[in-house]
């Protein structure tokens, strides 16, 4: 008995000892997210969900790696609101070289726990931009002031400061947060400033420079950081890395919630109705214009969209549909060409970058609305002056031949048929005669010069 107690007590020991050393063999684990291209609602969705599932997988730290020209204002808030209640540090990073975080992903690099960039990279450029261009920007060297002056003294106008006072309010909010340089990010948001990697770490914008990713988990080991669930200290060397890809669903929205896609399947489900309704069991018109539609209304939802261009771009489409069916001699096409494409300009409220549509292909579209219309006005005047085939006008200044001597009333041959007919002046059988009147089934004519 004493000998099984004492091997039950030693085998108790090494399991309760085993548990701490098998925890502390294994490699810490970290998620790799990235966000390329411009930010928009497939980008903020597919960073909330990837951070969930890396978090659930038990990834003790998210790596962002960031290439991106910026994008919609609000994306960018959905994903710092995300960064800053995530319990695991986030650390983005741009790169590899030749990445940039310029203007949202400005304000993404300064919400995270810790920001890193790759060498022969650039972030910056932080300013606001209003729909359809750019406020007018101080020379360089010369920023706004905080009251919002340039270097003349004037002062922008209500909207342009309102924006820009908020966008300044918001990243230095983030700059002081992690402690980093709260008034050079001023700078790139009043004066667009913009800065190399190299630059970024001298004025203690960025933490540190990395070439890639093992060389940022190997840097940033052991250095503590501030979570939502408490400060941290970061065990990341050797790290076993997870790609969370983004996948079918976020790839299928982004290119959705393109404006020149979402354009462009709106466009197709008005013209499919619209065929279906002039040629009713067509099927095919019909079928996939309601899904370009419904698809296009998606998209629609998740971009800040213009309602008065969405309602010039419908005017615009109306007025060509009634253009051949009113006789207005262009008037009505003129008029919806031009409100199609103010519309089209107009469609989505934003300035940010890759979030607005081609204009190539508003200009291509248009050009294709001028044809038409012009095709369908030189159809119209060809009509107008083309001669009368069928009816009675048809009949009319036709020549007829006189099939016996008549006064008064006689018959001739006609295109080939007898028809009854009246002149005022006698006439011999083989004269020509011209119509000149129906009345019924009798004809007036009156005899060719000469006969």
């Amino acid at each position: 008995m004493v000998r099984s107690a004492l091997l039950w007590w030693t085998s108790a020991l090494l399991g309760a000892l085993w548990i701490p050393l098998a925890h502390a063999a294994a490699p810490p684990r970290a998620a790799l997210l990235e966000i390329t291209g411009p930010i928009g609602p497939a980008s903020s969705g597919y960073f909330e969900r990837a951070r969930r599932q890396a978090v659930a997988d038990g990834a003790q730290l998210i790596v962002l790696r960031l290439d991106t020209p910026g994008g919609l204002d609000s994306a960018m808030r959905d994903i710092i609101r995300d960064i800053l209640a995530s319990p695991v540090p986030v650390v983005a990073w741009v790169g590899p070289g030749g990445a940039r975080a310029a203007s949202a992903g400005t304000y993404i690099l300064y919400a995270s726990h810790l920001a890193a960039m790759a060498p022969a990279t650039n972030l910056g450029a932080a300013t606001p931009i209003p729909v359809g261009g750019s406020w007018p920007t101080p020379k360089p060297g010369k920023p706004r002031d905080e009251a919002g002056q340039d270097q003349a003294g004037a002062p922008p106008d209500a909207a342009e400061l309102k924006a820009v006072n908020d966008a300044v309010a918001y990243i230095r909010g983030l700059a002081e947060k992690r402690g980093r340089n709260a008034d050079w990010a001023e700078a790139a948001v009043r004066s667009a400033a913009s800065l190399s990697a190299e630059q970024a770490l001298k004025l203690k914008v960025v933490d540190l420079l990395a070439d890639d990713v093992p060389q940022l988990l190997q840097r940033i080991d052991g250095r503590s950081v501030q979570t939502a669930s408490g400060p941290l200290t970061l065990h990341s060397a050797g790290a076993a890395v997870t790609h969370y890809a983004p996948d079918w669903r976020t790839r299928l929205l982004a290119v959705l919630t393109s404006p020149t896609i979402a354009y462009a399947l709106l466009l197709v489900g008005i013209y499919g109705l619209l065929l279906e309704g002039y040629h009713p069991g067509a099927v095919l018109p019909g079928v996939a214009g309601g899904i370009a539609l419904v698809l296009a209304l998606y998209a629609l939802q998740m971009l800040p969209v213009n309602y008065a261009g969405l309602a010039l771009i419908l005017l615009g489409v109306a007025l060509l549909v009634a253009e051949t069916y009113a006789a207005s001699f262009g008037v009505l096409g003129s008029g919806g060409v031009v409100a199609f494409v103010l519309g089209s300009v107009l469609l989505f409220d934003t300035g940010a970058p890759g979030f607005g549509v081609n204009l190539g292909v508003i200009a291509g579209l248009a050009l294709g609305a001028v044809a038409v219309l012009a095709l369908t006005l030189f159809l119209v005047l060809r009509a107008r002056r083309a001669p009368v085939v069928t009816g009675a006008g048809a009949l009319l200044g036709q020549t007829a031949e006189v099939l016996e001597d008549f006064s008064g009333e006689g018959w001739a041959r006609l295109m080939g048929e007898r028809w009854r007919v009246r002149s005022a002046v006698p006439l011999a059988a083989g004269a020509r005669v011209r119509v000149t009147r129906m009345d019924g089934l009798l004809l007036t004519v009156e005899p060719l010069d000469g006969h």
